[in-house]
């Protein structure tokens, strides 16, 4: 699963009406998505209603290249639902969403934007308990997920190398055969981080990934997201204002569905709209 772009999903639905139709030749370092114009992720006017209720109302985003975005917001202002649009589980009722400049998410399946180089991780850890740290990273690793396919395969030097510098990346180089149950939720966050990570997606969705940890985990974290971004685009969801002030030059609020404010935290901090419905005073 390492950033495979789907040849037949290459052109964009030319029905749509796209500026996309005359692209060029620019690519995202390490693969081969095209972000000419040097943004990865683009959503406009992306409406969601569920049984007449608009989760989420024209909205629009756009995440740069190497960029490391966080997304505030209160309970219910549609943050969840937008994640759900970008990875294919859920289908906008209006809008356009465009990975790089070629891949319209609209018309793909879960599995192959998840393929395309896109990465999201849910706020409760989901790892392979009975199974090692190390075989965790090994079967994220594997292109052909069949049952024959796993037990039959073996890893390449450059794999073994891969998943060695993410456990490094990631401090548990210390604990390749523990078995994931017996490490800390924590522990169990950065791991199933390292499962994205050694699939190499070009864009990073990570929801509330500090919720329950240490200080020190948390300090960890900003550090590690620091140092992703640039190899890595990071859309970080996150209630932690503290974390989110560790690690963001950009922050979008969403209300409503929609987004309400936007720049940088001080800027965002300021906004009498932002204070009203979220920050309090």
């Amino acid at each position: 699963m390492r950033n495979v772009l789907l040849e037949p999903m290459l052109e964009p639905n030319k029905d749509q009406g796209s500026s996309r139709d005359a692209i060029g030749l620019g690519q995202a370092a390490g693969t081969g998505l095209n972000t000419r114009h040097s943004t990865i992720l683009t959503l406009e006017g992306i409406s969601v209603s569920f049984d007449g209720f608009k989760a989420l109302n024209n909205l629009n985003l756009y995440i740069g290249v190497g960029e490391l975005r966080c997304i505030i917001g209160p309970n219910g202002a549609g943050k969840t639902t937008m994640m759900d649009v970008i990875t294919g589980k859920t289908r906008p009722t209006e809008g356009q969403a465009w990975f790089g400049e070629t891949l319209d998410l609209r018309q793909m399946s879960e599995v192959q934007i998840a393929q395309s180089g896109i990465g999201r991780k849910f706020q409760k850890p989901t790892v392979f308990e009975a199974l090692s740290v190390f075989e965790n990273l090994e079967l994220a690793q594997k292109t052909d997920k069949s049952v024959w396919a796993s037990l039959r395969a073996t890893l390449t030097g450059e794999q073994k190398d891969r998943i060695d510098e993410v456990l490094h990346t990631l401090r548990l180089a210390h604990a390749p055969h523990r078995p994931a149950g017996l490490l800390s939720h924590g522990q169990k966050q950065f791991l199933e981080i390292g499962m994205l990570l050694v699939q190499d997606p070009a864009l990073l969705l990570l929801d509330e990934p500090v919720a329950g940890m240490t200080d020190a985990e948390t300090e960890f974290t900003a550090e590690l997201f620091k140092s992703l971004a640039g190899k890595h685009s990071l859309m970080v969801v996150e209630h932690d204002m503290g974390f989110v002030g560790s690690i963001a030059d950009h922050v979008t609020v969403l209300h409503q569905g929609s987004v309400l404010a936007e720049g940088s935290l001080e800027h965002v901090q300021a906004d009498e709209r932002v204070i009203e419905v979220y920050l309090g005073r």
